[in-house]
């Protein structure tokens, strides 16, 4: 399958009693982009619009120059015609038919509504890497919720789509089985081709799965760009979130340390500075590429290199930044660890009883068991 990068442009605009949106972007696709933001912020508003499905939005829409809608809702394109595979958060099956039979009425609705769209997704290639050949004669309504979303995405994916849209499709799934889907459909863009829009509200599905996102807050584009460079700015607290706010850095496996469970990652910034991450055991072998997840609320700052702590990653760097939030116990500061990034959640009073500012050495300490949101890229 191709992996060419798809163009979407919207510039589109809704409004309601108790909300509005007005969001206007130009939009290179290719595999995963994230469409991010808190509850209520207008992620699955905006994904409805560009699919066709709110039929009072106003605005322009182009896909791969494609003509989608040209101002008022008079010029929408229907739905139907824009082939797009929408995987909701409810899967949505048709109960009464078997999971063969629901992957069978998407494949003849995509001889219908996408003819001539080669080379066809196969029901073999659904079946295989999604798991399903075990389900294919179980009852839609007998499954349980991790597997009816596997079928969901096979459905999806057999309607022989362009653009795939998955609105928060694990928010009703426990943790366990959102992780075993999150690995599903982290490899279908690089299986199908497919460029994908996936909307949620938690930033462990974004690193897992995107290398871009959007950040949406109160209906407007507060964000765009590298998922890397979203995570490191203090300025989106609230529409990322202060809880869950951090950085994500890439690293390699150096080593493991079998007798104690753990490994070690090298991470090289853009200066050339490398660093020694202990972090709980990675199933990864020696070179392999992750992504690296820190969370702000996991590092501590020190202005002398502290001794004798049970702490394994002590980190030089210069502050760069700092976000005092008033009226507020918080400030946020940001820290260069050599050519990367490192976020660091404080007290105001710490900030000012250590006369932290930019241009400040310090060491940021973070604990090698709160670094558990490791994903291999290799």
């Amino acid at each position: 399958m191709s992996n060419t990068s798809s163009q979407l442009t919207f510039d589109v605009a809704l409004a309601r009693p108790e909300f509005s949106i007005d969001v206007a972007h130009e939009l290179a696709l290719d595999g995963i982009t994230a469409l991010y933001g808190q509850n209520g912020s207008g992620k699955s508003t905006l994904l409805r619009i560009i699919a066709g499905l709110e039929p009072t939005a106003r605005g322009h829409i182009r896909f791969n120059g494609e003509v989608w809608q040209a101002g008022d809702p008079k010029t929408m394109m229907p739905a139907h015609k824009r082939g797009i595979g929408f995987v909701f958060q409810n899967p949505r099956l048709f109960a009464h038919l078997s999971v063969a039979g629901n992957l069978a009425f998407a494949e003849k609705r995509a001889a219908v509504v996408a003819p001539g769209m080669e080379p066809p997704i196969t029901r073999d290639a659904v079946i295989d890497a999604l798991d399903l050949d075990g389900l294919l004669e179980r009852s839609a309504d007998a499954l349980s919720g991790g597997e009816r979303q596997r079928v969901a995405l096979g459905r999806a994916l057999l309607s022989n789509p362009r653009l795939m849209f998955m609105d928060e499709p694990l928010s009703a799934i426990d943790n366990r089985r959102r992780h075993e889907i999150l690995n599903y459909i982290a490899r279908l863009p690089a299986l199908f081709g497919i460029p994908t829009v996936y909307v949620t509200h938690a930033l462990d599905e974004v690193v897992r799965l995107a290398d871009h996102m959007l950040v949406l807050s109160g209906g407007k584009l507060a964000a765009s760009g590298p998922v890397e460079d979203i995570l490191g700015r203090l300025d989106l607290g609230p529409a990322t979130g202060r809880f869950e706010a951090g950085v994500l850095l890439r690293a390699r496996v150096k080593s493991h340390d079998t007798a104690y469970q753990l490994t070690a990652l090298e991470h090289r910034g853009d200066a050339g500075v490398a660093h020694t991450l202990w972090v709980p055991a990675v199933d990864a072998a020696i070179g392999t590429e992750v992504r690296l997840r820190i969370r702000a609320r996991d590092v501590t700052l020190a202005t002398v290199e502290p001794v004798g702590l049970s702490t394994r990653n002590v980190l030089a760097g210069t502050i760069v930044e700092v976000n005092a939030e008033l009226d507020t116990a918080y400030a946020e500061t940001l820290v260069d660890i050599g050519g990367a990034p490192v976020r660091a959640r404080l007290t105001r009073k710490a900030v000012d009883e250590l006369g932290l500012a930019p241009g400040k050495s310090v060491f940021a300490l973070i604990k090698s068991i709160s670094l558990d949101r490791i994903v291999p890229l290799d």
